[in-house]
């Protein structure tokens, strides 16, 4: 059998090479593009017949540098906080986020710094990861919306790396919108049982006579409706994690169930007789102090020590504000890769605003604000009007400008120390007229005991609870 020649082979490999859905480029080691497939040039926005040039260009570096200097540099991120060494110091794998044709694509590049092996030649292969990008970010922000500088929380996740791969039980405490769900979802990834089932249950929002059916099941005829069995959500948690969020809401009468599956790991469903084991990691959550709780007996004791093997707190926004630009940094970045203008800029009095804000939302309140911030924009710039009216209203009123004035955008907001401290000699006062039952305390104030809970703990009222 004749061998092909090199021109016939050249000719079999452009044209196999033509019809694959990545791109490939074939560049000289100055960065000329000396040959691409099709799908390269589409996947770059190359126009019609229009031939890419320069791989500079197309990786958008300083094509000052020499290329393997470039490359480098791009696969190490400092270009691009998406860009990332994947592969060793040769073979590398980054990606960069790149507008084409005003829209927005997230391209992978396989290439090399050196690549001795091909010469004078250096080879590009580029995948489009779009798709794949937005679906995870989709499925789970977890990792994503817990970027933090601030030391508290770092210190966190140091806690969480160290308890993850135990079995141990994990209670989570802090306010509403913290983060706690994201913190449950990390131990669960990074726990001996990540490939398992993850069930997440709201304890708050399931009526109280139905949340024993909802957690342990029930048999056909247990109670009027029950026309078929049904499992519940231990069952369907097991080999995994169940995440309780609200614990605090359980009643009572079924905190004992819940205690003996935790002991036993075994129960009964609503109606049977026969015993189910399960085999699951609890973690929970509550906004609530639920040590409080046991002291004011509105919580079993016994159950409370199961569960807080190991305690987490996360703190609020208000006591971590240098996170708040690199979460509006992040949201504006997922708000982009779900189809919201790109480049919008914050003008420094708007900032001045969010900085100064308290928070009583947390983390998603303020995702819901920079969504609101990006739809309010104005000319690609969020201005002081572009924010919520009862977060622009709340800050302005505190600073002394009149509601929907615009501030200096060097002025500095401080909170109104002289409120604050009226605040806690109102608490103090009737924490010691109910000699210390809060309880007590928090229906003289008229408020329910959560909302003078969160009170103290905004004012720094609670001692911390070891872990």
């Amino acid at each position: 059998m004749e061998m092909p020649t090199s021109d016939q082979l050249r000719l079999l490999l452009e044209a196999v090479v033509s019809f694959i859905d990545e791109g490939v480029i074939v560049a000289n080691l100055d960065g000329a593009i000396l040959y691409h497939n099709p799908a390269a040039g589409a996947l770059l926005g190359a126009a019609g017949n229009e031939p890419l040039t320069s791989l500079q260009n197309v990786l958008g570096i300083d094509s000052s540098n020499t290329l393997g200097g470039a490359l480098a540099k791009a696969a190490r991120g400092t270009s691009d906080a998406l860009a990332k060494v994947a592969d060793g110091a040769d073979f590398v794998r980054f990606q960069r986020r790149l507008s084409i044709n005003g829209e927005t694509r997230y391209l992978e590049f396989h290439t090399c710094i050196s690549c001795q092996s091909l010469g004078s030649m250096r080879l590009v292969i580029i995948r489009d990861v779009s798709e794949r990008y937005r679906l995870e970010m989709l499925i789970d922000r977890s990792r994503g919306d817990l970027v933090t500088n601030d030391r508290k929380v770092l210190a966190l996740l140091e806690r969480v790396h160290q308890v993850a791969p135990s079995n141990a039980s994990v209670l989570l405490q802090g306010e509403s919108g913290t983060g706690k769900t994201h913190i449950a979802r990390l131990i669960h990834r990074l726990s001996r049982r990540g490939d398992k089932p993850f069930v997440e249950v709201n304890c708050a929002a399931i009526p109280t006579s139905l949340i024993e059916s909802e957690l342990f099941g029930h048999v056909k005829g247990a109670f009027t409706g029950a026309t078929r069995d049904r499992p519940g959500r231990f069952q369907a948690a097991h080999g995994g994690t169940l995440f309780l969020d609200e614990i605090a809401e359980v009643p009572m009468h079924l905190q004992a169930k819940l205690l003996r599956v935790l002991q036993d790991k075994e129960f009964e469903a609503v109606g049977s007789d026969k015993t189910v084991n399960v085999d699951i990691r609890i973690i929970t959550a509550s906004n609530r102090s639920l040590r409080e709780m046991v002291d004011d007996g509105e919580f079993r004791a016994d159950l409370y020590y199961r569960l807080a093997v190991f305690t987490l707190f996360v703190p609020p926004i208000r006591e971590r504000p240098g996170d708040i630009p690199l979460l509006l940094k992040h949201f504006c970045e997922n708000l982009e890769a779900r189809g919201y203008p790109k480049g919008v800029s914050c003008s420094k009095e708007a900032l001045n605003i969010l900085m100064n804000y308290h928070w009583p939302g947390n983390v998603r309140e303020l995702e819901n604000a920079v969504e609101h911030a990006l739809i309010c924009a104005v000319d690609g710039m969020v201005m002081p009007d572009s924010l919520p009216e009862q977060i622009r209203t709340s800050v302005l009123a505190k600073s002394g400008w009149p509601t929907g004035a615009a501030p200096r955008h060097d002025a500095v907001f401080a909170p109104e120390i002289d409120e604050e401290d009226q605040e806690r000699r109102e608490i103090r006062d009737a924490l010691a007229r109910a000699k210390g039952n809060r309880s007590l305390a928090a229906k003289l104030l008229g408020v329910d005991r959560t909302t003078l809970w969160r009170r103290m703990q905004r004012l720094h009222l609670l001692s911390p609870s070891p872990n």
